[in-house]
């Protein structure tokens, strides 16, 4: 196959991914906590024979994350916490602990609070979290430290990834952390009885859609058309 038929395979391999992650991200524009994802291309050089010019591969398989902070909406639940600033609440999920900033939770029967689908949160030490069944009050202060009924009760995590690149998207709103996660030592406040949004533009997103389906039907005529040379070389050459 001609090396400039493999180029645009590669790119457009590359773009179907970069389209896949734009539509993951319109459909998630309204879910609480979600974050952005693209992708990222990469090349790769190969010196062909002396005197020929090099070949170019393009790649689009490692995922880009963006962790901006998206507006806060005004809840009133209890058990509803928003990050303001970097960092993630950390929850177990079933092959360890997770990280993520959609902060629906509530009190599960054995008194663990736990996420809307049942993966426990943890406090600063990685512990979980326990909420007293017979309570009146639970007040969570901006530093994480939640209490009952004026009691201290334990303090809520609230984590980096040390490799952000690193992180691995999981059911939506929640990420594995391979490279492991340390506390967060600046400004980040937790604020109770609020819910952060999706930090996706809609507009944006359906704008970058459009872009990547002309890049992509761009290639795809160029495909068409090599096909057509190599037909026409290869009968040419029968005759």
């Amino acid at each position: 196959m001609d090396n400039a038929i493999y180029t645009t395979l590669t790119r457009q391999s590359g773009l179907m991914s970069e389209m896949r992650a734009v539509a993951n991200n319109i459909a998630n524009a309204s879910t609480t906590g979600y974050r952005r994802e693209g992708v990222i291309f990469s090349e790769f050089v190969q010196a062909l024979a002396p005197g020929d010019p090099s070949l170019s591969m393009a790649t689009a398989n490692v995922r880009d994350t963006r962790l901006d902070q998206a507006p806060l909406d005004e809840t009133g639940g209890t058990f509803d916490l928003a990050i303001e600033g970097e960092g993630f609440f950390m929850v177990e999920g079933p092959n360890g602990p997770m990280l993520t900033r959609a902060g629906a939770f509530t009190p599960s029967p054995q008194g663990e609070l736990v996420t809307l689908d049942g993966y426990r949160l943890l406090d600063a030490g990685g512990a979980p979290l326990f909420v007293p069944a017979a309570a009146q009050s639970i007040a969570v202060a901006s530093d994480g430290t939640m209490s009952a009924d004026g009691q201290l009760l334990a303090e809520i995590g609230l984590w980096l990834p040390r490799d952000p690149n690193d992180l691995r998207h999981h059911d939506g709103v929640r990420f594995e952390s391979p490279g492991g996660a340390d506390p967060v030592s600046g400004d980040a406040r937790i604020l109770q009885g609020y819910l952060e949004q999706s930090n996706v533009n809609p507009i944006g997103e359906i704008a970058r859609m459009i872009e990547i389906q002309r890049a992509y039907e761009q290639g795809q005529a160029f495909l068409e058309r090599e096909d057509e040379r190599i037909r026409g070389v290869i009968q040419s050459l029968a005759k």
